[in-house]
């Protein structure tokens, strides 16, 4: 079987860095193939990663607040680009303020993203969904 490939990164302005290095190690711990673009990665970037290494995962992070404003638009950049089977995922603090994550993850899902993750996720939750989705 051909190992998967997630594309990883924090998007936007945040440059919250070790969420980002803990996902990568544990998702190549469970045989992933990681492309980690680290931090203030643009949409355009994900989606150039995205195409060259053949991804089945785009994995987008953000802790400052401002991930539904870098988000949105992501899912339709990616149909553009032909990667409309692309699994979108999306996690941590991705709004400013406190605001119910069953509200969060709606907004998300509106957005196209298959799966929305609050603050605090463990990544063996995160590396069993995508396990499951990927099968």
């Amino acid at each position: 079987m051909k190992q998967k490939t997630v594309v990883l990164g924090v998007i936007g302005a945040d440059v919250h860095a070790v969420g980002n290095k803990i996902l990568a190690y544990a998702f190549e711990q469970a045989g992933l193939k990681v492309i980690n673009l680290g931090v203030m990665v643009s949409q355009r970037e994900f989606i150039n990663a995205a195409l060259e290494s053949d991804a089945s995962v785009i994995a987008v992070s953000s802790l400052y607040g401002h991930g539904e404003i870098d988000c949105r638009g992501l899912r339709e950049k990616c149909a553009e680009a032909g990667l409309g089977g692309v699994r979108l995922y999306a996690g941590g603090n991705l709004v400013v303020g406190k605001t119910d994550f069953a509200e969060v993850e709606r907004v998300f899902r509106e957005m196209g993203f298959d799966r929305v993750y609050p603050p605090g996720t463990p990544p063996e939750t995160t590396i069993a969904d995508m396990l499951a989705d990927l099968a």
